[in-house]
């Protein structure tokens, strides 16, 4: 064992107990389904069980037991077993993956190959033990020096070709353990200077390793969801996924939207100076939301630190959204987060996930009353009305011109009045509701 603290319980919002769910309550009905089945929640394996507390200033802070030995092989046999035993602890039901994550480099490709081969027998045996589930997989091709350009925006064909070896080995995992989605993070996938930067050749090339991609999944049979995570800078100056709309538009220029939806990051919706409503929102309308990292990215500084959720107002916005969509049918949250570097024990792991599926499960019990009084719903109905009938309803049916409104304010012009948008009340509205829900 790993870790020395039984299974987490839930305890209700009055008890002291560090290691025990406020609000996460996983049997509890919220609009008709258990709390567990709104939140699929998912242990990144990255951040999670790999991360040792490095930033650009500092070197590891961190020791785990499970890398207790020098065998990078071992190493990777360990981390899987932590990892379950962690997932059983905190009642989690799915987790998510790169491949570098889960076993070492090899001198070549067919030996990487090889070491993932092995590891993914200990995990599918593991998964069939525990009943725990794969939300994603995807592949590192961006920490390599091979990417130091990028990967499928690479100007070196080679590069180009090995990153899309690593995503066909990849891919062939996650339908083996049954992920449910696919997710292309293209870290690198962006330019430091147009100087030596040729940009519509190399979205091409991004577009074209997609359909790829695509076509491979078909292939193999492979019928899980296929995500694309928008970030807008770090590493590279500029991402060609920049954001929400940018990768809408990506898809829609190259038709890939029929086959693509986006899997979006709390932090970096903070990055693009978006609010992560303002990103699901723009996904949702685009019919493209696919899945979503939950994390927290601090304001005051300009880079992804990906801290765990503990901003009640983005986890109550993002649940009412997904309340209305009627959730994620191939997604889930997967906590793309990392304990602080001076929060180096086992038992922050713990707790770091402890505090953000609290945060989530009160932000779904808020966004489901939110939903069911019909607050926000009616007074943006309401806001709009004047489209709903006469000179507003030809506007939106396309049945009117330039002439025809010009003539209608000569008409009206002593009738037009706008409304108060209640902006601070309606955000006071919503701190009530979260103030007042148990």
């Amino acid at each position: 064992m790993y870790f020395k603290q039984d299974k987490i319980q839930y305890l209700g919002a009055s008890s002291k107990e560090p290691f025990a769910f406020k609000y996460y309550n996983a049997d509890e009905l919220v609009a008709g389904k258990p709390m567990s089945e709104h939140l699929k929640f998912a242990m990144s394996y990255w951040h999670t069980l790999t991360a040792m507390g490095v930033d650009p200033f500092g070197m590891e802070t961190m020791f785990r037991p499970w890398d207790d030995t020098t065998d990078a092989m071992e190493q990777a046999k360990a981390r899987v077993y932590a990892g379950f035993e962690f997932m059983e602890k905190l009642g989690l039901r799915y987790f998510c993956f790169h491949d570098k994550d889960i076993a070492p480099l090899g001198k070549t490709i067919t030996e990487t190959n090889a070491n993932l081969d092995v590891i993914v027998d200990i995990i599918e045996a593991e998964m069939k033990r525990t009943g725990i589930k794969l939300l994603w997989g995807t592949t590192n091709a961006f920490a390599h020096p091979r990417f130091m350009h990028g990967a499928a925006t690479s100007p070196n064909a080679d590069v180009f070709a090995y990153a899309a070896a690593q995503v066909k080995k990849a891919m062939e995992i996650t339908k083996r353990l049954g992920g449910e989605g696919y997710v292309f993070w293209g870290g690198r996938e962006g330019y430091e200077t147009l100087l030596n930067t040729d940009m519509k050749r190399e979205q091409n090339h991004l577009a074209a390793f997609l359909q790829m991609a695509a076509n491979y999944a078909d292939e193999i049979g492979f019928d899980g969801g296929l995500f694309i995570e928008p970030k807008p800078k770090e590493p590279t100056k500029h991402q060609y996924d920049f954001d929400a709309a940018t990768v809408v538009g990506f898809l829609k220029t190259y038709n890939l939207d029929g086959r693509f939806k986006l899997n979006l990051e709390t932090n970096h919706a903070t990055l693009a100076g978006h609010t992560f409503h303002h990103e699901i929102q723009v996904a949702i309308q685009h019919g493209l939301l696919g899945s979503i990292d939950i994390n927290y990215g601090d304001v005051l500084l300009g880079w992804d630190t990906d801290q765990f959720p503990t901003n009640i107002y983005d986890a109550v916005l993002t649940m009412y959204e997904l309340l209305k969509l009627g959730g994620l049918p191939q997604g889930g949250l997967n906590f793309d987060a990392k304990v602080r570097r001076g929060s180096f024990t086992e038992e922050d792991l713990l707790l770091a996930y402890i505090a953000g599926m609290d945060t989530y499960a009160k932000g779904l019990k808020v966004a489901a009353r939110l939903l069911e009084d019909g607050v926000l719903e009616q007074f943006i109905q309401e806001r709009y009305a004047s489209y709903d009938q006469g000179i507003g309803a030809k506007i939106e049916a396309g049945t009117t011109n330039l002439n025809e409104l010009a003539d209608y304010v000569v008409a009206h012009e002593g009738e037009l009045s706008n409304q108060s948008g209640r902006q601070e009340w309606l955000e006071a509205t919503l701190n009530q509701y979260i103030f007042e829900t148990k």
